[in-house]
């Protein structure tokens, strides 16, 4: 968090240039993640199995009564959404692609390689579950703010769940290298309040 002039604190919920460290958490996820330094020469064994073993990896495996389920699935080189538990008057699915908005139809505000055409929209405080695979290649779906970050592997659905604590825009990009456009394929989530969503809701039926 940023401190400004009016006693009032600022998120910072996409990077800035020459940022070091964190973006401001949004999420559960985020706020329990630690970070564990050991060093090699004073403690050897803990260095040996922290750093070069998987009994330290934390992993969240089970998703339990998820309010929601959002599909997300990588391509080369965008990201396509599925929101499967609501159908519109045909019975379909609410599906869009995701395309990063390029430089020159940018408007003011928008963030360069970041924004895109159509966000991932989540109402705060509801426990929403990711089902996350890819198309082509390996890609990985990450949000830093919201401590999300999974493969997404073709043939394979890996899954992660997320609450968001607070509205806002949260930005993140594919953190697999998956070909030549790779740095162009960005994650926008917006979190808004429940009213917000049911209109956003009817908007896309």
């Amino acid at each position: 968090m940023t401190f400004s002039l009016w006693s009032t604190f600022v998120q910072c919920d996409a990077a800035e240039p020459w940022q070091i460290g964190f973006q401001d958490g949004a999420s559960p996820t985020f706020e329990g993640s630690i970070v564990f330094n050991y060093s090699s020469t004073s403690n050897p064994i803990s260095h040996k199995y922290s750093n070069h073993g998987t009994l330290i990896e934390l992993r969240i495996k089970d998703v339990i009564s998820p309010a929601m389920t959002i599909k997300a699935v990588g391509h080369q080189w965008y990201w396509s959404y599925e929101y499967s538990d609501f159908v519109n008057e045909d019975g379909e699915s609410i599906e869009f692609d995701s395309y990063m908005i390029p430089d020159s139809d940018l408007e003011d505000g928008q963030l360069r390689l970041l924004d895109v055409d159509n966000r991932v929209v989540l109402p705060v405080d509801t426990h929403v579950r990711f089902v996350v695979t890819g198309a082509d290649v390996i890609h990985d779906f990450a949000v830093p703010s919201l401590g999300l970050k999974i493969d997404a592997t073709p043939g394979r659905l890996n899954q992660v769940s997320v609450i968001t604590e607070r509205e806002g825009v949260y930005y993140g990009q594919c953190s697999e290298l998956c070909g030549v456009y790779h740095g162009f394929m960005p994650i926008a989530v917006e979190a808004v309040s429940l009213d917000k969503y049911l209109s956003w809701l009817d908007s896309q039926s």
